[in-house]
């Protein structure tokens, strides 16, 4: 015997947005134990609402009205309801709730765009930024669920408010990692993939337009941390004797002189390393992130540190050109690093890669658009961040004049 259907409907009040000493009114439709709510755009004192029976309370005009309102309204769900149980096919509460709304076709909502984009890109996109964009994913749920008592939301219900009010509350309520809170730059990269994903959506023709166009998405302008060449000097010349801080030592030294990514370098096989047109050793790969080509000459000390590990047995096993190991925990010991050799930066995997940029390359000369190939950027934008050491270098090289030519003068003068 089929179960019959359960179903309420119940009004309610947002005590948590209360203004003025009035609250808005939601509803709640209940099918099988599944619920829906929806705002119905009505206001009354807080003082005015029955709690019990979901209804305005007193014997004013206004309370009169908005209890008449109510009433349309369930008397409308309640018609719906019927009309889908005497189709005789199974239903939803979101059928209930779509039928209310006058939603006579399917409408596609945030939560299931992203989950569409995620099964669209898994064989465009690396599973780096995949993950990235579940996170993201994450933010915009607990959004929902915290800021607006909702599960999902449709994409036509989107507007310029949502992504306003979710930069404002992501960003005074953090929930990922109390200790570090979800900054400006990370919070506006939710927002530029939700752009992303919206711009997916208008090309499907699920919207007409973009509901966030007049949002200006805004980063906060931050160095980028890199190693000196003294810095440097001290972690190359520092031989430890416990051997995983000297692996860690060798394969951040590798990073810094081929400028390659975490998960670059550890996706690297002896394949990935041939002769170059200068009859030189060069890597040539693709980054995961940009899926953009990069060819390395491989300069001397990288190169050693091949050689060294090319006959280690969990280097041969699993088929790699360096030893493997996990992001965090290689982040872990080059903190014990950095504290052995005096560096007060915090010194991370990808410290090596700006210190390349930097240190290795621009400073020594080599052309922006050189070092932006080789870093495999896809725009020289990009590789301009580091333009400041060349501006860096140019102070120095024009201090050390000024004091040759003081010096001359210095010397003319006491020649006269």
């Amino acid at each position: 015997m089929k179960k019959a259907n359960t179903f309420s409907v119940l009004f309610f009040v947002r005590k948590d947005r209360i203004v003025d000493g009035k609250v808005p009114i939601s509803l709640r439709i209940t099918v099988n134990g599944k619920h829906v709510d929806i705002a119905i755009k009505q206001k009354t004192l807080l003082s005015n609402w029955d709690s019990l029976k979901g209804f305005g309370k007193g014997k004013t005009n206004e309370a009169k009205q908005i209890n008449q309102y109510l009433e349309q309204i369930r008397a409308k769900i309640v018609g719906n309801y019927q009309e889908l149980s005497l189709q005789k096919t199974p239903f939803t509460v979101e059928d209930v709730r779509n039928k209310f709304l006058g939603i006579k076709e399917r409408e596609y909502t945030l939560m299931g765009l992203f989950d569409y984009h995620e099964e669209i890109s898994k064989e465009t996109l690396a599973h780096s930024t995949i993950k990235h964009y579940r996170v993201s994913k994450r933010y915009f749920k607990f959004f929902l669920e915290k800021r607006m008592n909702l599960s999902d939301i449709f994409l036509t219900q989107l507007n310029y408010k949502f992504v306003s009010d979710f930069e404002v509350f992501i960003q005074q309520n953090n929930f990922l990692n109390e200790k570090q809170p979800c900054g400006k730059n990370a919070m506006m990269k939710h927002i530029v993939r939700l752009r992303r994903i919206i711009n997916l959506a208008i090309n499907n023709e699920w919207l007409e337009k973009d509901p966030f166009s007049k949002f200006k998405v805004s980063y906060l302008r931050t160095n980028r941390e890199y190693l000196s060449g003294d810095d440097l000097s001290k972690i190359e010349e520092k031989q430890f004797d416990i051997p995983r801080l000297q692996q860690v030592k060798d394969l951040f030294i590798f990073s810094c002189y081929t400028g390659l990514a975490y998960v670059d370098t550890f996706n690297l096989t002896p394949n990935h390393v041939s002769l170059g047109i200068d009859g030189e050793h060069w890597i040539t790969t693709f980054r995961e992130k940009t899926d953009q080509p990069v060819r390395v000459p491989i300069l001397p000390k990288a190169m050693e540190i091949i050689e060294k590990y090319k006959k280690s047995p969990e280097v041969v096993i699993k088929g790699k050109l360096l030893p493997t190991l996990s992001n965090q925990r290689l982040n872990s010991y080059l903190k014990e690093i950095a504290d052995i050799c005096g560096i007060t930066k915090p010194l991370t995997f990808h410290i090596a890669r700006h210190t390349f940029a930097t240190t290795v390359t621009l400073t020594n000369g080599v052309p922006i658009e050189t070092v932006s190939k080789m870093l495999g950027h896809t725009s020289i934008k990009t590789t301009q961040i580091y333009a400041k050491v060349i501006e860096s270098k140019v102070s120095n090289d024009m201090m050390k004049l000024r004091e040759k030519l003081s010096n001359d003068t210095l010397k003319i003068l006491k020649a006269n």
